[in-house]
């Protein structure tokens, strides 16, 4: 096989792989969702970290799994939930307020209606910076395990993938609308709703900035409420430190879980419910990895080649 011959672990075949990932990944995208310059950048890094060096090749390929994550999560856009099954709107606002309702002004509130009133800007910043941490707190943890244990790394990365897939299930089988549409829109369904900053808004504007904003343009589905899969990721981060008896790790992503936990309800974007039913799922992601590793050969064999691979 020829050598390129500006560095030697890059061969032809190394630059057509690249290539025909990358021109699937675009030409299937642009046909489900449609082209957005995001996707450039996805496969800008890709081919970037794929072909620089031997060192950034493994990083890629262990980060593939959240690559995959995150095509699944944006292709949604393409099947919405709400077409397979009705969305629960009414239903699960009134379960909320059964069982966690608070008494305000004579009548009986969820949690989110008793925060909407009664706010505060420091709580407003504190829960805005625990929520900005639901992606960058487990891609930071996975960069760090990739150089200290490739091995719990993508144990890590492979249950985080397994954790969404079982939420993503729950999207379709059970499509929930967040609290901060029935404040907005009531009870009533309303098709292709577009994303909500919700509470986060006083987050962006206490800084003068639109971090959430631009964030929540870019949803998917916004009637995919339960599980609180922001509350299930920090929880599998934490998992994963305890497990490495990281002491630091635990006591930081512990607090980072239950601020994030807090966060979702505080700023109106998931229910108590949504919350538990979020933890629920990361438990049952982990609990579903160990059993396949305990029990399913050809997974546990893919895992140690895959282990191999990114060694």
């Amino acid at each position: 096989m020829p050598i390129l011959p500006v560095t030697r672990w890059i061969s032809w075949r190394d630059v057509l792989v690249a290539a025909v990932v990358s021109v699937s990944y675009l030409a299937l995208s642009a046909l489900l969702i449609g082209f957005k310059t995001d996707q450039l950048f996805l496969v800008l890094i890709f081919d970037t970290l794929y072909l620089a060096s031997r060192i950034t090749r493994k990083f890629i390929l262990g980060f593939s799994v959240f690559i995959v994550f995150w095509i699944l999560y944006d292709y949604m856009k393409a099947f919405p939930n709400y077409v397979y099954n009705a969305v629960h709107i009414q239903d699960l606002y009134e379960v909320e307020r059964g069982i966690f309702g608070i008494a305000q002004d004579g009548k009986l509130v969820t949690p989110n209606e008793y925060f909407q009133v009664h706010s505060a800007a420091w709580v407003d910043v504190l829960t805005g910076f625990f929520y900005l941490c639901w992606i960058p707190v487990p891609l930071g943890f996975a960069a760090y395990m990739f150089f200290k244990d490739r091995s719990r790394f993508l144990q890590f990365l492979l249950t985080f993938l397994l954790v969404n897939l079982l939420g993503f299930v729950v999207y379709y089988l059970y499509p929930a609308a967040p609290p901060w549409y029935v404040a907005l829109h009531g009870f009533d369904f309303i098709a292709g709703t577009p994303g909500n900053t919700a509470g986060l808004i006083r987050f962006d504007q206490f800084f003068g900035v639109t971090i959430f904003q631009s964030l929540y343009q870019k949803g998917s589905n916004v009637f995919a409420a339960m599980p609180s899969l922001h509350s299930a990721y920090p929880l599998v981060v934490w998992y994963t430190a305890w497990k490495a008896r990281l002491r630091w790790g635990t006591v930081a992503f512990g607090i980072i879980t239950v601020g994030i936990w807090f966060a979702a309800v505080y700023t109106s974007h998931h229910y108590i419910l949504d919350v538990l039913a979020g933890i629920i799922t990361a438990a049952a992601g982990i609990t579903l990895f160990g059993f396949l590793m305990k029990n399913q050969t050809g997974f546990r064999r893919f895992v140690e080649q895959y282990t191999q691979l990114i060694s």
